[in-house]
């Protein structure tokens, strides 16, 4: 359990940690936003749009951020079309079948200052804010590389 996660009026001025073995290399968050690599990933959706992928080197397990020299990682930018009854999220990308990080799941793009809840999500459940609505923004993190066409939900192809 984390400070934000306890007091969550704090996101206003302090982001959310992040476990840095589960994103790519250079990763660091901001109150609205998740920076890899140099790369804002609010900024990579304002020029691609949703889903995109960003990828880079991936972090060497207890290393506190040193890069893979083989290995990638990505971060997958979606965007929530439909929030069920149930409490299921209904992304604009397909995960099921990727490595995604569902514990590490962040909103972008606003910091909410309300506390988290319980969502499912491709059969695990994630906690986000409970203001959470369609239309914002979320970034996963996954393991390996992923091209955008692996991400096409049925009704999008």
């Amino acid at each position: 359990m984390t400070l934000t996660s306890i007091l969550p009026t704090l996101r206003a001025s302090i982001p959310d940690p992040l476990a840095i073995d589960r994103w790519p290399e250079w990763t660091h968050p901001t109150t609205t936003d998740v920076i890899v690599s140099g790369v804002s990933l609010l900024r990579l959706v304002a020029i691609c749009g949703t889903p995109c992928v960003h990828v880079a080197a991936a972090v060497v397990p207890g290393t506190h951020g040193r890069p893979s020299d083989r290995d990638q990682a990505c971060v997958v930018v979606a965007r929530v079309t439909a929030i069920t009854h149930g409490g299921e999220l209904v992304l604009d990308a397909g995960l099921t079948d990727t490595a995604a990080c569902f514990d590490e799941l962040r909103m972008l793009g606003r910091a909410s200052t309300r506390h988290t809840r319980p969502f499912q999500l491709s059969g695990h459940t994630v906690q986000l804010p409970d203001d959470l609505a369609p239309g914002d923004l979320v970034a996963i993190p996954c393991g390996g590389a992923l091209t955008c066409r692996q991400l096409r939900t049925p009704a999008a192809s």
